[in-house]
């Protein structure tokens, strides 16, 4: 969600490797806003300024704690300016919108925007609505896969595996580059879980050299409001494991596979996160507390207490209930149905096979 900003939106070029293919300098980062770390570049961070507010008016939600009222799919936010701004942007939380922000496109926003339509929104051109609006989901997944792949292309343990490594992020970054209708045909699923497979045998060598005889596998594991304080995790799969509301206060996550982990409301005050794997920012906005000695790089801890300024990314959920929320695809996340960090669902029928 961007703040309200007068003035039309401009298109502009990304930078693209010459001969085509992934960005320049494509590194591991995100998050909401302009920045959510010290790396990584503005390819797979949300420009909300290049965006025509998409994830505003493309995603359905569900009154819940994380969102006070129904949105369908392809009906604009209420709150959504003329200029693609939020108009609660620095009241999102207490007007019950919570869900919003601990959203991230990766990025995706600008890119359908500003690429896949060349600047044309769809409010000028209503014709494109439909094809834009079905775009943006299919972009937003293929820019989380980069994020994912990027990282695993900084991890030593994964040398063995970084040419298929890269060949897989060029080949993603030439999918988010067709057009509408080419987008509409990709079998998505398909190409998670080729990524899903290498990603695995990623995690699993890294988690190899944490020094454990034999790391733990809560792969999927409900772990809701489980009283994790000081637990030994290091070099554990918490792939898709539900730790909403979980006290990890003080435990030890250094190398641990956090892919599609369900942090909403998870206690990391003084947990250490060095070296874990696969952690985004929005895990961590959905989080409390702040972790020692800190994020790891492309993640910061949100702020606190209070609501964000324009520009700042947006601070943690406080989703403190732990009554019933819509069981939704999370794509990140194994086959088994799972609860989504937020309601947002991408799937027509509310679910679809995860392959990660």
């Amino acid at each position: 969600m961007a703040p309200s900003r007068p003035g039309p939106v401009a298109a502009r070029a990304l930078p693209v490797r010459a001969g085509g293919g992934a960005p320049l300098a494509l590194r591991h980062n995100g998050g909401m806003e302009t920045t959510a770390g010290p790396a990584g570049p503005p390819e797979l961070r949300a420009d909300c300024a290049d965006c025509f507010g998409l994830c505003c008016v493309a995603l359905p939600f569900a009154a819940s704690a994380d969102f006070a009222v129904d949105k369908a799919a392809g009906e604009p936010c209420r709150s959504l300016g003329t200029d693609f701004r939020c108009g609660i942007h620095t009241r999102l939380r207490r007007s019950g919108f919570s869900g919003c922000t601990v959203y991230d496109c990766f990025g995706a926003g600008q890119k359908v925007s500003q690429v896949t339509f060349g600047g044309v929104d769809w409010r000028t051109a209503p014709g494109t609505a439909g094809a834009m609006f079905a775009a943006f989901p299919v972009v937003r997944h293929l820019h989380e896969l980069l994020w994912y792949l990027d990282e695993a292309l900084t991890l030593e343990p994964a040398r063995p595996l970084h040419a298929g490594l890269r060949a897989l992020l060029d080949e993603t970054e030439e999918l988010t580059r067709r057009d509408p209708a080419a987008l509409a045909a990709l079998d998505l699923a398909a190409h998670r879980a080729r990524v899903g497979e290498l990603l695995l045998r990623t995690s699993e060598r890294v988690r190899a050299g944490a020094g454990r005889r034999r790391a733990k596998d809560r792969r999927g594991a409900d772990l809701v409001g489980a009283r994790l304080r000081g637990a030994e995790l290091r070099g554990a799969s918490l792939r898709g494991a539900l730790l909403i509301a979980a006290d990890l206060t003080g435990a030890d996550l250094r190398q641990t596979d956090l892919l599609g982990a369900d942090l909403r409301d998870a206690d990391l005050t003084g947990a250490d996160l060095t070296g874990c794997l696969f952690l985004t920012q929005p895990q961590v906005n959905a989080a409390r507390g702040t972790p020692s000695p800190g994020c790891p790089p492309g993640c910061t801890a949100p702020p606190t207490g209070a609501e964000p300024r324009p520009g700042q990314p947006l601070a943690s959920a406080t989703t403190r209930s732990r009554a019933p929320l819509n069981r939704l695809w999370s794509p990140t996340i194994g086959p088994e149905d799972v609860y989504c960090h937020i309601v947002w669902t991408f799937h027509p029928a509310g679910r679809g096979p995860g392959v990660l």
